[in-house]
């Protein structure tokens, strides 16, 4: 198979139907999960090339011959086991000196997922993959510190104008569980009576007219998503001032 079109000029490029990567451009992936009311993140440790040792966004380079969404879904199966999950675009990063060794634009994929939902298994440049807590991630590779801290603002903007937890809460919850879900990706603790007040006005929540169950304290009651209200908020938007 020819890898390579020489032009009239002499410029040489691949051939979009190949296999080879673009070294020039790649994925970066910020996945996010929520348990024990707080927020993590999914790092890789990398157990080659220039950063080896280090702990970093799943990440990797992008191939002529694919989709930007079906590289971002290849890398991050191939440096994590996770599959199965709806990759959003969040940006691209193109400072000029972002990598130390050339140059090199990435694209930004995030997604909200429950971690117990999912086992890890690292592989491909990966020695390891772990969740880490947000309020305890190590030093990151790269401009990878930029790009989390623009996907966390990017959520926080989120949770304001569209419903967040259908994928990250169980099926059915509490509203302190919901409560602390939003406090864990505002960063901040939110005044209970006023954050529940505001919700009930929404129509968002269902009573399941259930409690919990095998609690030491007080059983509170258990809520569900109205999806009807849920895709319609989700499509439509709103503003939820907290």
């Amino acid at each position: 198979m020819k890898l390579f079109l020489y032009l009239s000029r002499g410029f040489m490029i691949n051939d979009p139907s190949s296999d080879s990567i673009i070294d020039a451009l790649s994925i970066d992936c910020l996945i996010f999960g929520f348990k024990k009311s707080e927020l993590d993140i999914l790092l890789v440790q990398h157990g080659e090339g220039i950063s080896k040792g280090k702990w970093a966004l799943p990440g990797g380079w992008i191939k002529y011959n694919e989709s930007t969404d079906d590289s971002a879904t290849r890398i991050l199966n191939d440096l994590t086991g996770v599959s199965n999950i709806y990759l959003e675009q969040l940006k691209a990063f193109g400072n000029a000196n972002r990598y130390p060794t050339k140059r090199v634009i990435t694209i930004a994929y995030y997604a909200l997922v429950k971690p117990e939902n999912y086992t890890l298994h690292p592989g491909f440049t990966a020695a390891d993959a772990r969740w880490f807590k947000i309020s305890e991630v190590p030093e990151l590779p790269y401009d990878h510190a930029q790009i989390l801290n623009e996907g966390l603002q990017y959520l926080k903007h989120k949770v304001r104008h569209e419903p967040i937890g259908f994928n990250l809460l169980p099926k059915k919850f509490t509203l302190l569980q919901l409560q602390e879900l939003y406090e864990a990706i505002l960063d901040k603790k939110l005044d209970k009576p006023n954050f529940r007040r505001k919700l009930m006005r929404m129509n968002l929540l269902e009573p399941c007219k259930e409690k919990q169950t095998d609690v030491s304290h007080r059983a509170a009651s258990l809520y569900r998503f109205d999806k009807k209200t849920y895709n319609n908020l989700k499509e439509n938007g709103f503003m939820f001032e907290l």
